[in-house]
């Protein structure tokens, strides 16, 4: 099919109440992904309908969507959200059935990956972690100069296709990363077996939290650097 242009659903100009993706009488721009990729939705559907387990996690998921928010003490037609993410990953695990999970993280995070496991265990899951630095494989594996590392001499590089390796011998039933660098969760994405979600995500300047930049004066720097 030829397509008007390429999807831009963030750059929509109606409100939410008038798009068509929300609203079967709703509008679209020139471009809509509801309006010009239709086969793509058709098809989606169809592999759910015939994968029985493809279609349950899709199921729970939108049931542990809908397990976090509740009614607001304001207004009586809005909702409020109730649970942070490691709840809503420790409910929806336990709504699979899951016992066994997997932990990818980042050693910078070493602190934050020990709290979790605690958590995690606390609530009865078996779990199997394993640091960006596992098996010590010096950076100069990949060809780096002394210059091109944080710190010169030997330097452990990121082994994100181990850590993958490893879960995926486990046998773990889902998989949780935690603070890969930008390109090493890529890796860790292509190579990990079975489900997976993003417990956070790595951002040194802004404490992990990147979208900070989007809610700050940062933002302006992002978006029109300075002259050099």
């Amino acid at each position: 099919m030829q397509h008007t242009k390429p999807s831009n659903c963030a750059m929509c100009p109606f409100q939410e109440p008038e798009r068509l993706c929300k609203n079967e009488t709703g509008r679209g721009p020139e471009g809509c992904a509801t309006a010009e990729y239709p086969a793509a939705c058709e098809a989606a559907c169809r592999e759910m309908a015939s994968d029985g387990e493809l279609m349950r996690f899709a199921a729970e998921a939108s049931r542990q969507e809908a397990a976090c928010y509740g009614p607001s003490p304001y207004d009586p037609e809005a909702r409020q959200p109730l649970k942070p993410r490691i709840m809503e990953i420790i409910e929806f695990a336990q709504r699979m059935g899951y016992r066994k999970l997997g932990l990818a993280f980042c050693l910078g995070l070493r602190t934050e990956a020990r709290a979790l496991c605690e958590i995690l265990e606390s609530h009865g899951f078996e779990v199997v972690s394993v640091c960006c630095k596992v098996g010590r494989v010096d950076k100069s594996f990949l060809g780096l100069r002394e210059e091109e590392k944080i710190f010169p001499g030997p330097e452990p590089m990121c082994n994100p296709i181990t850590q993958a390796g490893i879960l995926n011998e486990e046998k773990c039933e889902f998989n949780l990363m935690l603070g890969l660098c930008v390109g090493h969760d890529s890796m860790f994405l292509k190579h990990i077996e079975g489900y997976v979600t993003v417990v956070a995500v790595k951002d040194r300047l802004l404490g992990h939290a990147p979208l900070n930049a989007l809610y700050s004066g940062y933002y302006r720097y992002l978006k029109k650097p300075e002259e050099k």
